[in-house]
């Protein structure tokens, strides 16, 4: 029989190979910066088209290339920085395997043009499918220009894949990001369809983290600066009420590498401990350094996931780091000592103390309470009005009000049951006056007893009923709004809203791009609070980041489980009698009226036979 194991053909070799490091348009901008970082430059441009699947172009002002290397920097596992297996553990660049430019020159078609400072002329490169169309002298800049075009060409099935452009824009924003924040000292600028997007100066990394991530966090930061013989760590932590409902503002970078790891991550968590609420997450932006021997960073195709030689004392630093910072900029709350001006005003400070009104004064049942013996529990016996309430409580009111629900011993006496919306809870709403609790919950009777509605609950599970009829073709009524709003949103979010505007458009908004992360808010959902426009929907792209981390929902879900949370009635909400009944209504004539779309529930029952069992009788 012949021999059956033979070598892959190189070109076919780079494309599997591309399968690990070149993933999506945002895969291929992470390696060209890091190569562009690495050729020492201090200008750096990235120009995308069509969310990077036309073009994704890297200029810099870098060293440049000779033709040789040049030429060879296209070679599976080329590389300048490692001579010998020692060198793996002495890692300070970004690249080291020779493996990106392979993998694009195997998967797109590739553009590329050099020069090195003490060259007269450049170098300029065609290369297709891994092979060399052509390579010819050029005038050009010192630096390099890096041009991949049409990605994936060559790999229908891979390019089908790749999500819209709104989304594939996104994911190349991140990527550019923790390039960005690694490297304040270098300019970079991004251009996406001949729209200037970040045009980022050189400068210090708070300067740099404001610029990013928006100036309304430049006094939120604190300092965090930690220096000893194994590790330094430093960067800004949020303040506490900094912190949000997503992670999305947490940046770790080991040797100015950006990396993911729960683990760091949950030293930082464990910092805030009692300072923010457990559903939130603090914003960093850390980095620390320490001795390349101490790390792996070869565990990952795209180095993003790294290896400590001692994880526990980096997880003991950071934590140390991160709470001595919030320490010194007394961060955990404080007494005030300061007089309140207030305070002078009072009578008691600017009148004289005379010796009648110190004869009332010791003479008051309050100052027998604090002077006499046994005097600790002192009442009155003459006062009775401070007991008035209590009678009230298990007597019942004489009268009742619309206004706060409660109606007299006669006024419930009837029972009058109402048709029942949802024939399938068995439950039967009386026509009685309902009554709220704490802002937060509706107490409402029903034939075999009562219900205790949580309100915000009810409300999300009919919006989101709402929403999904409108999502398959029952329009939301629009609201146009007489003086539009114009939001300014971060370039995460401006690319998350334009990926998500022609859902929102369906579910009753009207959002319009208004130039470089504006957008124009022309119309909400009839609903929706006017002048709450802005907040609404800040909010909104926040919820949906937070349901973007389970695999399970599609976007649709996503987005109207974000609107039903955010739309829905907060606790601290009072409702007036009218208001109660139309959500009571309108909740049992839900498809499924007992929980939420998240399965919490949005009323417990009480029944007579368990009421009458917890008085024993």
């Amino acid at each position: 029989m012949p021999d059956i194991i033979q070598l892959l053909p190189d070109n076919i070799a780079n494309q599997i190979a591309a399968g690990e490091v070149i993933q999506r348009p945002a895969s291929a901008v992470k390696e060209l910066l890091e190569n562009a970082v690495d050729a020492e430059a201090t200008e750096i441009k990235l120009i995308v088209n069509d969310a990077g699947k036309a073009l994704i172009q890297v200029v810099d002002n870098g060293k440049g290339m000779s033709e040789t290397d040049a030429r060879m920097a296209f070679e599976r596992h080329a590389t300048s920085k490692i001579r010998n297996i020692d060198d793996l553990f002495r890692i300070r660049t970004m690249g080291f395997r020779g493996e990106a430019l392979a993998s694009i020159a195997a998967v797109a078609q590739v553009e590329l043009k050099t020069k090195k400072a003490e060259d007269e002329t450049g170098t300029y490169i065609e290369i297709e499918n891994s092979l060399v169309k052509k390579q010819e002298p050029i005038a050009c800049a010192t630096g390099s220009s890096i041009a991949m075009k049409n990605l994936f060409f060559n790999v229908p099935a891979r390019r089908n894949f790749l999500k819209s452009n709104a989304a594939e824009m996104r994911h190349i924003i991140d990527e550019f990001i923790r390039v960005a924040l690694s490297f304040p000292d270098i300019f970079f600028s991004v251009i996406s369809n001949g729209q200037e997007i970040f045009h980022l100066d050189r400068g210090t990394l708070k300067q740099r983290i404001v610029q990013i991530l928006g100036d309304n966090l430049n006094p939120k930061l604190v300092s965090v600066q930690e220096k000893t013989d194994y590790m330094n760590i430093f960067g800004f932590v949020g303040k506490p009420d900094a912190a949000k409902k997503t992670r999305g503002d947490q940046y770790f970078f080991v040797n100015n590498r950006f990396i993911k790891s729960a683990y760091l991550n949950h030293a930082v968590m464990n910092a805030y401990q009692q300072m923010i609420a457990p559903d939130s997450f603090p914003l960093y932006v850390l980095f620390i350094d320490l001795d390349p021997s101490e790390v792996d960073i070869n565990v990952h195709p795209t180095k993003q996931e790294i290896k400590f030689e001692d994880e526990k004392i980096i997880y003991a630093f950071v934590q140390a780091a991160v709470k001595h910072a919030l320490a010194q900029f007394s961060i955990t709350p404080t007494l005030d000592f300061d007089l309140d001006p207030s305070i002078q005003k009072l009578d008691a400070i600017n009148k004289p103390f005379t010796s009648d009104k110190k004869e009332e004064a010791s003479s008051s049942s309050l100052y027998k309470t604090f002077t006499q013996k046994n005097q600790a529990h002192f009442i009155e016996r003459e006062n009775k009005s401070g007991l008035q309430h209590w009678r009230s409580f298990y007597e019942g009111p004489t009268t009742g009000s619309p206004a706060t629900g409660h109606g007299s011993l006669e006024q419930v006496a009837g029972e009058v049951p109402i048709a029942t919306p949802n024939p399938r809870s068995g439950i039967e709403l009386l026509e009685k006056d309902l009554v709220q609790i704490h802002s937060k919950y509706i107490l409402a009777e029903t034939n075999r007893g009562f219900i205790l509605i949580n309100q915000q609950s009810a409300h999300e599970r009919i919006l989101y009923e709402r929403y999904l009829a409108a999502a398959h073709g029952k329009p939301i009524a629009t609201q146009r709004s007489l003086f539009p709003a114009t939001m300014q949103l971060s370039a995460q979010d401006a690319a998350l809203l334009t990926d998500l505007m022609s859902e929102l458009n369906g579910l009753g908004y009207m959002i319009e791009p208004f130039g470089m992360d504006s957008f124009v808010i022309q119309g909400t959902p009839a609903d929706v609070q006017q002048g709450n426009e802005k907040y609404a929907i800040e909010n909104m792209l926040e919820q949906f980041k937070h349901f973007s981390s389970d695999l399970k929902f599609s976007k649709r879900e996503k987005l109207i489980r974000s609107l039903a949370w955010q739309h829905a009635i907060k606790p601290g909400t009072a409702l007036g009698q009218r208001e109660m009944k139309t959500l009571v209504e309108e909740l049992f004539t839900c498809t499924q009226p007992n929980i939420t779309a998240a399965s919490k529930p949005t009323y417990i029952e009480f029944k007579k036979d368990y009421l009458e069992s917890l008085f024993g009788r």
